[in-house]
Parts: C-alpha cells; structure tokens; sequence
C-alpha cells in the first residue's frame, strides 16, 4: 500500500509498506479522506509538541471497512470515522471517564503513525458509524469535535459573550458549537481574510483583528462595557494566548484548546483580582464526537463550508507547504485517496 511519511521538518516522503493483517480487536479501514489539520502542519514546520520523527501523519479519517476485528454493529463496507485518541484504560484519568487526557495517551498520526496511508488497523472500541454522513463530513467530525469539547469545557451559557481567539479550522468549530450553545460570539485573529470568512460563512457578528490598537476598546463596546465572560484560545501562539488573559471579563472562565511550547505569562494580580478560571481542553471524547454528528445532521453545523482546497493523494507533497501560507486562504485541505 502506499505511505506518506514525514521524514523530519520540511520533508515528505512518499513510500509503501505491506497492508496490515487482521489483528484481534482491532477493525481494518480503507482510508479514503485525509483532513489536513493545525497537528500536521505544525509537524511539517516542526513546531509541535509531543512529536518524533518520522511520521506517518494524519488523523481526521474517513474510510470503509474491510475487515470489522468482531465489532458488534459494524458491517464490511460501511463508511465510518474513529476517535483518534489511543487511551490506557486504567489511568486516573481512564477511570474518571476523561480518556481524552489518558496518562499514556498516544494520538494517532502524533505518537503513533496515522493515516495518510491506504489502510490503517484502528482499535474497535474507537470505531464511530458513519450514520448516513458523507466521506468528508465524516473526515471532519474530529477537528469539529474538538471545538465542541472546548466549548463544553467552559460550560457556555445563552446569552453570554464568547471571544474565540484564532479562526483557524479548530476556531471555526468552536464559534459553531459556541453558538449552537447560545453563546454571542466574538471572532478575533491577525487575517482579515479569516475574519471576512467568519462574518460571510459562520454568521459571526462580531470580529476583533488582534492588531489593532484599540481591542480591549472594541471588545469594551461589544460587551457593553464588561468584556468577554467566556476566553476561549485556538491559537497555539504565545503572544495571543498570553494577551487573552486581559480580556477577561472579572469571574470569566479562560480555556486553552491551542497549544505552544512555551510558558504562559500573565500578571498575577490582574488574574486574581478577577477570580479567573483557567483550563485546557484537550481532544475530545466520544460524547462530543455524538453532538457533532447530531448537529450535523440537524443542520446546525455545514461541514463543507470548512473545506478550501482538495488533492488527490498523488499529489499532497506538491501541495502541502503552501497550505501553510496566509495568502492561499487554505481552511482545510481534505485529501482524497
């Protein structure tokens, strides 16, 4: 079968390697839509953390069955996504029923190869039906789904303002699901071609560019003069993150879905005085998986809408760095195999 590999930084190698065998307890999927995510682009430029090289890279999925490893349900030949997140079982974590942040998670297409391949073993208990969807809605329940647990984790109410930092693909799920929870949403990021996407393709009201001199002012009018209750980041920068912190609304609640590798910086006094909560977000668990495909279903998330640009497998090293400028307006790339 053929492979896609990422050798190291700035380098993909295409390769082949014998179609796996069936394994017990573990399904057998023909890959057949590959999103390309923040995850795989930042491998390339080799700014994530958690990574080794090489790599097989991918883990928004979408594919058939061709063999079910005994999964109860599952038939050969239906069209069906995963969770790609590999949890222990037995951790702390495992336990409180957040396999999302497992002890020993291993994440396909980071810690493990992922599935920019022809045919990927995936392990049955994270096997999620396809339950009539498309192969690209299917391949776009995961990076939606991440916004949807971020959202879930800062508990949105009706009615309050929510500052989603960044709209890129993550961000875009998370105003979404920010505003199927009733929140009023707040767009802000650098692009003003993305700020232009929200507004035209999302219906966002508001949008704030990062670089203006006056944003606290902005997101002063916005709020009515209380600021944002509700912070939530999906940037993956540690400037924007860090700058967060003072458009807190005082008892707001700051989630980071974005991840750097530095620290974070904020001053002490100007987080305590507003009885802040922080916390992160990470993955998303089968619960968050259900509510993506339920809204998508219902109509309330247009999954195509994300999609920019497409490629045939062939020709994913001839495309795939230019995914990472600003100026081809790329929001996701889904690959075809």
């Amino acid at each position: 079968m053929k492979t896609l590999v990422c050798m190291e930084p700035g380098t993909l190698h295409y390769g082949t390697a014998d179609i796996p065998e069936p394994k017990e307890g573990y399904a057998t999927l023909r890959i057949r839509r590959i999103g390309v995510c923040g995850t795989d682009l930042h491998a390339f430029e080799g700014t994530q953390p958690f990574f080794s090289y090489p790599r097989i890279l991918g883990h928004e999925l979408a594919g058939e069955l061709t063999d079910t490893g005994n999964a109860e349900s599952f038939e050969i030949g239906e069209k069906v996504t995963f969770i790609p997140y590999y949890n222990c079982g037995h951790c702390i974590a495992c336990r409180s029923q957040k396999p999302n942040c497992c002890v020993n998670l291993q994440v396909c297409g980071v810690h493990t190869d992922g599935g920019m391949r022809e045919y990927l073993h995936v392990r049955t208990d994270l096997l999620v039906h396809g339950d009539g969807l498309s192969l690209d809605e299917l391949a776009l329940i995961e990076p939606l789904a991440i916004g949807a647990h971020g959202v879930r984790r800062a508990d949105v109410s009706p009615g309050e303002y929510v500052l989603v930092v960044g709209a890129g693909p993550i961000g875009l799920g998370i105003m979404e699901f920010a505003r199927i929870a009733g929140g009023q949403v707040i767009a802000m990021d650098v692009n003003p071609q993305r700020l232009a996407f929200c507004k035209d393709k999302l219906g966002v009201n508001h949008t704030v560019n990062a670089l203006d001199a006056d944003v606290k002012e902005q997101l002063m009018a916005i709020t009515g003069g209380d600021m944002p209750t509700v912070v939530i980041d999906a940037t993956g920068n540690q400037k924007a993150i860090n700058n967060a912190f003072y458009y807190m609304a005082h008892g707001a609640r700051y989630v980071l879905v974005g991840l750097q590798k530095g620290e974070l910086m904020v001053s002490h006094p100007e987080f305590h005085k507003r009885e802040g909560t922080l916390m992160s977000s990470r993955n998303a668990t089968r619960a968050d998986f259900e509510h993506v495909i339920a809204s998508m279903k219902k109509g309330l998330v247009d999954p195509n809408v994300y999609i920019t640009h497409r490629v045939d497998f062939d020709e994913v090293v001839d495309n795939f760095e230019s995914w990472l400028k600003p100026e081809n307006g790329v929001i996701k790339a889904m690959i075809s195999m």
